[in-house]
C-alpha cells in the first residue's frame, strides 16, 4: 500500500511539477524591466520550488574530481574496486599522491544514498587514500539475489576490509557503528591478518539503553510486527526488484522531516526569500541540501527490521548477544586495533553516550589506544559534516589515524 500510494502521488503530480519547472525557466529568460516585474518574481520563485518539491530515487553523483593536499589541488577519480549486487566499494584515486594512510568509509543504509556523507569523504581525501561502501537501492537488486540482513551486512565490511588487506583504518558514519565494531571483532577473533589498524564510531548506536531520547523510545515501544506491518512494503512492477520487501525511503524520508518540521519550514521560507531577492549562491546552497537529502533509496526489509529489533530493541551488543551466522560477537576480542568514538553534543538521534559505550565492550583495547571525543555545540549531521565538522572534529580523526600509523611503522 505504501508504495501503491507513492507511486499514485508521483504520477498525478508529475503534470505540475513539469509545469512549474518549464514556467520557472520561462520567467528566468526574461529580459530586463520584466524579468525583475515584483509579481514575476513571486511566480518565479514558487515554482522553482514546486518544479524541486518531491523526493527522487535517482544516486546523486559524488562529484569529487579534485581536493587540496598540501596546498596543492590534486585529480580524484573514482574506481570500482569490487561489487556484490547490493554494493559498491569505490576508490577515490589520487594518482598523483602516494603514501597516504587507508581508509574505508562506511556509511548508513538509512534510507539515503552513501552520497548523504559526501562531505565526511572530501574532508578526508585531503589526507588519506579513501575507499567507501556504496549501497545499492534495494529496488533495483533483483529478488534472485537473495535477502540482506544484518549478517550480510557486517559480511560486506569484512570482506571490503579483506580486500584492502592489512593498515587499513575504518571509518563507521552513523548507523553502522555496530555492524563495523561486529566485523572487526570477528576478524580479532579469528585473527586475521587483515585486521583494521584503527575504527573511528562516529555517532553510532552502539547501546541505544544510555540516554535514551525519541527515536529510541519510537523503536523500543512499539513490537517488531508493528514496523513490519506499516513501514515495509513489496516493490511493485517496473523496477529490477519487483517483488522484493523493502521499507521505502520515502517513509525514512517523512520520519526524518518529522522530528524537527519548523527547521525544514524555516528553511524552506529562507529559500523563498532568497530567490525573491536574487540572492543565487545562499539559495542554491540550501537547494543543493535538499536535492541530497531528497534522493531516497529503499533499504532491504531483512535489514531494517533486524536493526529495529536487534540494536534497537534487544540491545544484542552491549549485552553480549549479538551473533553473526552463529557466531557470538565479542569486542573484548579486539586487541590489535586502535579505536576512537566520537559524538555530538546536541545530537538528538544518537545520543551522547551512546557510542562511547564502546569502550566498556572493547576491553582488549589498552587504554592509549582508545579515544573519545565529544563535539560541543553540534548535532547529529554536525559530526561528520558542515564548518565545525572540518574545523574541530576532522582533526581528531586525522591525528587519531596519523598515531594509529606511526605505532604500526615503529620498529618492533
Amino acid at each position: 500500500m505504501l508504495y501503491t500510494a507513492y507511486e499514485w502521488n508521483r504520477r498525478a503530480g508529475a503534470p505540475a511539477v513539469t509545469a512549474s519547472r518549464l514556467t520557472a525557466t520561462a520567467l528566468q529568460a526574461l529580459p530586463g524591466p520584466l524579468g525583475r516585474a515584483p509579481g514575476l518574481r513571486h511566480v518565479r520563485a514558487a515554482c522553482d520550488m514546486l518544479a524541486h518539491a518531491r523526493p527522487t530515487h535517482d544516486r546523486p553523483a559524488f562529484g569529487i574530481d579534485a581536493v587540496p593536499v598540501d596546498g596543492e589541488t590534486v585529480a580524484v577519480r573514482e574506481r570500482e574496486a569490487m561489487r556484490t549486487p547490493f554494493a559498491t566499494l569505490l576508490h577515490f584515486e589520487k594518482p598523483a599522491v602516494t603514501g597516504q594512510p587507508r581508509v574505508l568509509v562506511v556509511g548508513p543504509m538509512s534510507g539515503h544514498f552513501t552520497t548523504l556523507i559526501r562531505p565526511t569523504i572530501r574532508t578526508l581525501l585531503s589526507d588519506h587514500d579513501v575507499h567507501v561502501i556504496d549501497w545499492h537501492n534495494a529496488r533495483d537488486v533483483p529478488v534472485e539475489h537473495g535477502a540482506f540482513g544484518l549478517d550480510e551486512y557486517i559480511e560486506h565490511v569484512m570482506d571490503a576490509i579483506r580486500h584492502l588487506g592489512p593498515d587499513t583504518h575504518v571509518v563507521a558514519v552513523c548507523q553502522p557503528a555496530v555492524p563495523v565494531l561486529a566485523a572487526v571483532a570477528l576478524l580479532a577473533a579469528d585473527d586475521d591478518p587483515a585486521q583494521p589498524s584503527s575504527v573511528t564510531l562516529m555517532a553510532g548506536p552502539i547501546d541505544t539503553r544510555v540516554n535514551p531520547n525519541r527515536v529510541n523510545d519510537a523503536a523500543a515501544t512499539k513490537p517488531l510486527s508493528w514496523f513490519e506491518r506499516r513501514v515495509i512494503d513489496t516493490v511493485p512492477r517496473g523496477y529490477a526488484g519487483t517483488g522484493r520487501r523493502v521499507y521505502p525511503g520515502v517513509v525514512q524520508l517523512t520520519a526524518f522531516m518529522s522530528m524537527n518540521p519548523k527547521r525544514h519550514l524555516a528553511a524552506h521560507g529562507r529559500l523563498y526569500r532568497d530567490l525573491l531577492a536574487g540572492n543565487t549562491e545562499r539559495a542554491a546552497a540550501t537547494r543543493a541540501f535538499y536535492d541530497e537529502y531528497g534522493a531516497v533509496m529503499d533499504v532491504p526489509a531483512e535489514f531494517y527490521l533486524e536493526t529495529v529489533g536487534r540494536i534497537f530493541q534487544e540491545h544484542q551488543l552491549p549485552t553480549g548477544r549479538l551473533t553473526w551466522r552463529g557466531r557470538r560477537v565479542d569486542p573484548g576480542a579486539i586487541r590489535r586495533t586502535a579505536l576512537l568514538t566520537v559524538e555530538g553534543e546536541n545530537d538528538d538521534i544518537c545520543s551522547p553516550g551512546q557510542t562511547l559505550a564502546a569502550h566498556e565492550l572493547c576491553t582488549g583495547v589498552p587504554e592509549e589506544r582508545k579515544q573519545h571525543h565529544l563535539q560541543p555545540g553540534v548535532g547529529h549531521y554536525g559530526v561528520f559534516s558542515g564548518s565545525r565538522w572540518e574545523a574541530e572534529v576532522y582533526p581528531v580523526v586525522r591525528t587519531f589515524i596519523d598515531r594509529a600509523s606511526e605505532r604500526l611503522a615503529a620498529p618492533a
